[in-house]
């Protein structure tokens, strides 16, 4: 059977949703799977040291993934449709809140989504559908890694928002293992502004809060104003439309 991979990029700052986002795709889509940019940090000791405030800086976008492997993943994954055996991801070490969508919501897009692929198989003659969800807070800095992702959503939460709820987290694990905690003044000093530094060129004026997307391929959700179901349904909307107009360029 013959694979085509595409891959979804679900952007947005830490704490924006978008690994939540990324993980009700995955229960819906089959034949999905999550890369998640956190698993191509580079090991702890060669994160960088923060010039002014001589501590370790995980969000600066030089530093903070490694991207020649990134991006040799995601060549592969296109390829192979498969993620790596050796592959090791260390996102389930941290703490995930619950946001469930309605049971309806998710009932009708898995039903939606294996109708899709029993279609798809019959017109493009035994062709399989691999969904790759690539979630990340520094997606679309990289320009290969844009390259890479065919559909790109980017979630964008009000700073004061972002910042409540990066505090009320207890840290976040390393590939290590170990717990990485803030220290005093990191969202303000570290985290924001490499955020801004990072996201900049997609809004006009520099505006990450209120500016309009300077990019037609990458679709804003503004997730404080939706619901969890709300924003799943858009997503799954988009994908449905994106496989329908594929598949009238081949007709």
């Amino acid at each position: 059977m013959k694979t085509r991979v595409i891959l979804v990029g679900v952007g947005g700052a830490t704490c924006s949703g978008k690994t939540t986002l990324a993980k009700h795709l995955k229960r819906i889509i089959p034949n999905s799977v999550i890369i998640h940019q956190d698993d191509f940090a580079p090991p702890q000791e060669l994160v960088p040291i923060h010039p002014k405030y001589g501590v370790q800086d995980w969000d600066w976008p030089d530093g903070a993934i490694d991207w020649k492997r990134m991006i040799a993943s995601l060549k592969d994954v296109k390829r192979t449709g498969r993620i790596a055996d050796d592959h090791y991801s260390h996102d389930h070490l941290n703490e995930q809140k619950d946001v469930p969508i309605p049971e309806e919501v998710r009932a009708r897009w898995t039903q939606t989504f294996e109708e899709l692929a029993e279609r798809t198989c019959e017109k493009r003659e035994e062709e399989q559908i691999i969904w790759g969800l690539v979630d990340g807070f520094l997606l679309y800095w990289h320009p290969e890694v844009l390259e890479q992702l065919d559909i790109r959503f980017f979630l964008r939460v009000p700073e004061r928002v972002l910042k409540q709820r990066r505090h009320e987290r207890h840290g976040y694990h390393t590939a290590e293992g170990s717990l990485w905690r803030d220290p005093p003044n990191y969202w303000e000093q570290i985290v924001y502004p490499a955020y801004i530094e990072a996201h900049k060129h997609l809004f006009e004026g520099g505006d990450v809060e209120n500016g309009r997307v300077t990019r037609e391929d990458v679709t804003i959700i503004n997730a404080l104003e939706e619901s969890m179901g709300n924003i799943v349904d858009h997503c799954c909307q988009a994908l449905v439309k994106y496989i329908d107009v594929e598949s009238s360029k081949v007709q």
